[in-house]
């Protein structure tokens, strides 16, 4: 008998239990080895480059360099079979469907995972050769879709859950990462403000400082302060500092000079 080779595959994600999961639903199959898992974009282009494996498991939303980063580094010519594991909104989903190329939503469930294996070990099958230029056609129009998110994945409490972008209140910089406030609530988020920034609608956001942004429905008025600096005053009574250098387009979105 002819022994079937196996896939070699690599797991990307810089949560730990995020790649415990996979990796023990990984070993339910016999035809997949596991060849390493990765925390972190760099070492992900590292591994991709000297193990070469056939089929990566890879996060897209990572602290300094993402998903997307990793695909630039390791180039069209040396792309192995893509899975993404997401945690990115509707459009972004619909991106991965369109190209046939598969994506697994966080949190997903044991049936949805299989199903994504399968296709994965179809195509590796059957049509290879067109892996990689699906993949960048892919990865150009998400980038396109996905810029204003409408949903996000926080993990807090060893659990996971959604919320709306538009319930977010403010976004403060705490060192590397951000913290969300929601509410009472407060969230850490494993990304850099910049990150955080970039994905929100500008419409709705506005960075008022360099560690804060505000969500302008939530803003109920500006108070003069020292200096000609002002506070910017939330309704629920939260008081931020608003920065020169963000003053001006802060009257243009509300609409007031300052």
């Amino acid at each position: 008998m002819t022994q079937t080779k196996k896939i070699r595959t690599l797991v990307v994600d810089d949560e730990p239990l995020a790649r415990r999961r996979i990796l023990r639903m990984l070993a339910r199959h016999a035809d997949v080895e596991v060849i390493g898992e990765c925390a972190g974009g760099r070492e992900a282009i590292q591994a991709i480059r000297e193990q070469q494996p056939a089929l990566v498991f890879l996060d897209v939303q990572m602290p300094e360099v993402d998903g997307f980063a990793v695909l630039d580094a390791v180039g069209a010519r040396d792309m192995p079979l893509i899975i993404f594991v997401t945690a990115y909104d509707q459009y972004a989903v619909r991106a991965f469907e369109v190209h046939a190329l598969d994506y697994l939503l966080k949190p997903f469930d044991r049936r949805r995972f299989d199903i994504a294996l399968e296709r994965a070990q179809s195509r590796l099958l059957n049509e290879r050769s067109d892996v990689n230029e699906r993949a960048l056609a892919l990865l150009e129009e998400l980038r396109a879709q996905q810029r204003h998110l409408e949903r996000m994945v926080i993990k807090a409490g060893g659990r996971a859950f959604f919320i709306k972008t538009e319930e977010i209140d403010w976004v403060e910089a705490e060192g590397k990462y951000v913290r969300l406030h929601i509410g009472r609530e407060s969230y850490l988020v494993r990304e850099a403000i910049s990150q955080i920034e970039a994905q929100l609608d500008p419409k709705r956001f506005l960075r008022i400082h360099r560690s804060t942004i505000v969500n302008l429905d939530r803003v109920r008025e500006l108070q003069p302060w020292f200096h000609n600096d002002y506070r910017v005053i939330l309704r629920d009574g939260t008081e931020l500092m608003l920065s020169r250098s963000c003053r001006k387009r802060l009257g243009e979105l509300l609409g007031h000079t300052l």
